[in-house]
């Protein structure tokens, strides 16, 4: 089950066996990550993108200059140009760079990162310093060894032009070029433009080389045939959603497969999705400090990327490719993609050995000109750890964390059951065994009583598990926890009134008989509402229409047998009424009336046999989530 990470935890796990070499791995990859520097939000915040780098606090690529989107730069020739005010330049000169768009387009921009580079020698650090021009718009970074070598972005927002003041340093090169890296959208920009070279005056300019702007992505086929299941655990290893599914014949599937060859492992995804799916390596079932894989559609192609995720973060595309003989294909809304790469990869830290056991992700959602947003619902989760280069098997997993499943299995039990049924014995059965007791009280008090009592205690107790899951409150949960909070506070204060509750004979005994019977209807209500919005929360997705189908089901059921009932009673008054003309006698005798009993305890049967059928039906749908 998954699992808060309380500061006990983490110490009983860093000091397991393995933990501490996995705790280095790490600290080390948090030092070697090629963060996703010019990571922009491209999509607006509404749809819940996870937290990129609109910043521009992108310091991890002042060296490459490059991206960690995940995308090669656009081949397209570029609509921006960097342009200076002079072609010759003396140390202690201010040099004004501008970057634009073309002359004939004013083409906008959503992130920049700009540098000067010793132009015999364009891969080195940046030189020099700069002064803003406009603060708001642009900020300084500390790349090399100077403060203030490069200026980026400050915010996604559009721009046309951004001028700055390069200071040439006393020990400038001979001859100086400035480069700029310029974001369009998310899988769309440019790294490295070079502007025209300036040199110093009264020196003789070296070789001018080159600057390099190696893309990211590999060459990837595409797929004739999509993937199938057959010899799923024995030939391959499978993780499917629904279990047992077959890719080939049901667009629907969720499907990963991989399996051992020579030195390497080879890994088949499957999903659909709208714009990307992916697969996480992680060493429990919490997300953070994992290895993943993603597939991202990027309008008809797929690109195929190796990253690493640091806590419940946006994933930082690795720098370097470890994914060989990578191809894809989408049709039909399902995205496909397949890959190799080897057990071991010493180079990058970030990338698990596969000899090892982890627990597998399986996760997929919307993506937007390549920015991945966060995934629609709970990714599926292998019910246990798995080594990847070893022997097939057919795993199993599931999209709920049994955490989350006992808090939707309590509170169907007690509002299905518990509270349904002592309601109804309250409100109806009364007359019923009246020269019987239990514990020294009415037997319908009693049942009554005990059946109130759990319900409270139920409640209480499924109301901590999703705090305890999440660690506090849900942003993401809509009004489920709202509603949730409201039936608590309710189902609280009904044995509170109970305690105060004045003598049945007292003159304002019926105040307390009107506030029992209202604050249980509301509850009741709100808790069937927060139960239908429960059931397709990210966590427990249910199964749709069919769950909400049972809870309407419910519904009916329960104001069927208490309308059932009432014109049951309704039919005892009118018999008695017409029997005498003392009213009066009338009202204060026929609930004492053996009478009807029978029928009632018939209901009762049916009653209690049908809500303990759609209970069953609702945890049926709970257990294969």
């Amino acid at each position: 089950s998954s699992t808060v990470r309380s500061p006990n935890n983490v110490l009983f796990h860093f000091l397991m066996s393995g933990a501490a070499a996995r705790r280095l791995r790490t600290l080390h990859c948090k030092m070697h990550l090629d963060l996703a520097s010019l990571l922009l939000v491209a999509a607006a915040l509404s749809l819940h993108s996870v937290a990129a780098y609109s910043n521009g606090k992108v310091t991890e690529s002042c060296k490459s200059m490059k991206p960690g989107h995940g995308h090669a730069s656009s081949r397209k020739p570029s609509p921006y140009s960097i342009t200076v005010d002079k072609e010759k330049f003396n140390p202690g000169d201010r040099i004004t760079v501008t970057l634009s768009g073309s002359s004939s387009g004013g083409k906008s921009f959503k992130g920049f990162l700009i540098e000067a580079r010793d132009a015999s020698h364009p891969n080195d650090h940046a030189i020099g310093s700069f002064t803003l021009l406009n603060p708001h718009d642009s900020q300084l970074l500390n790349c090399g060894t100077s403060e203030g070598s490069a200026v980026s972005h400050t915010h996604k927002s559009g721009k046309l032009e951004m001028q700055v003041v390069w200071n040439a340093p006393s020990d400038s090169p001979p001859a100086v070029q400035f480069l700029a890296t310029v974001v369009e959208h998310y899988d769309t920009y440019w790294v490295k433009i070079p502007s025209p070279v300036i040199t110093q005056n009264n020196v003789s300019p070296p070789p001018i080389l080159p600057t390099t702007t190696n893309g990211q992505t590999v060459p990837s086929t595409h797929l004739t045939e999509p993937f199938s299941a057959e010899g799923c655990g024995r030939i391959k290893s499978c993780l499917r959603d629904p279990v047992g599914c077959d890719p080939q014949t049901d667009p629907k599937c969720y499907f990963l497969s991989f399996a051992k060859k020579d030195v390497s492992v080879v890994f088949e995804l499957s999903g659909p999705a709208e714009g990307y799916a992916s697969f996480a390596l992680s060493y429990d079932k919490w997300m953070g400090n994992d290895d993943v894989y993603l597939c991202v559609r990027s309008r008809d192609n797929v690109v195929i990327n190796s990253a690493y995720v640091l806590g419940r973060t946006h994933p930082e595309v690795s720098s370097e490719s470890s994914l060989m003989d990578t191809a894809w294909r989408l049709s039909d809304g399902v995205i496909q993609c397949k890959f190799r790469r080897n057990i071991h990869i010493p180079t990058e830290n970030c990338r698990f050995n596969l000899d090892e056991s982890y627990y597998i992700f399986l996760a997929s959602g919307k993506a937007e000109n390549g920015l991945i947003h966060r995934h629609h619902q709970q990714p599926l989760i292998s019910s246990g750890k798995k080594t990847i280069s070893g022997p097939p098997e057919d795993l199993i997993g599931s999209r709920s964390p049994l955490i989350i499943k006992t808090h939707g299995t309590l509170m169907l039990i007690a509002w299905i059951t518990t509270v349904s049924i002592g309601v109804i014995i309250a409100r109806f059965y009364k007359p019923m065994w009246p020269g019987s007791t239990l514990f020294g009280e009415k037997i319908w008090f009693q049942v009554h009583r005990i059946l109130m009592a759990s319900t409270v205690l139920l409640t209480c107790i499924a109301f901590i598990l999703p705090f305890a899951y999440r660690g506090g409150w849900s942003k993401k949960a809509g009004a489920h926890p709202f509603l949730g909070c409201t039936v608590l506070a309710l189902t609280i204060l009904q044995p509170l009134m109970a305690i105060l509750r004045p003598h049945p004979d007292s003159l304002r005994r019926y105040i307390f008989n009107w506030m029992h019977w209202g604050t249980g209807t509301v509850a009741r209500i709100i808790a069937v509402a927060a139960m239908f919005l429960g059931a397709h929360q990210q966590a427990l997705v249910l199964p749709s229409p069919s769950s909400t189908l049972v809870l309407s089901g419910f519904v009916v059921w329960d104001v069927a047998a208490h309308l059932l009932l009432e014109l049951h009673n309704y039919h005892l008054f009118r018999k008695g009424k017409n029997a005498t003309d003392d009213e009066q006698e009338i009202l204060n005798s026929y609930v004492h009336v053996p009478e009807g009993n029978l029928f009632k305890k018939v209901v009762l049967t049916i009653y209690i046999c049908g809500n303990a059928g759609f209970l069953i039906a609702l945890l049926t749908d709970i257990y294969f989530v």
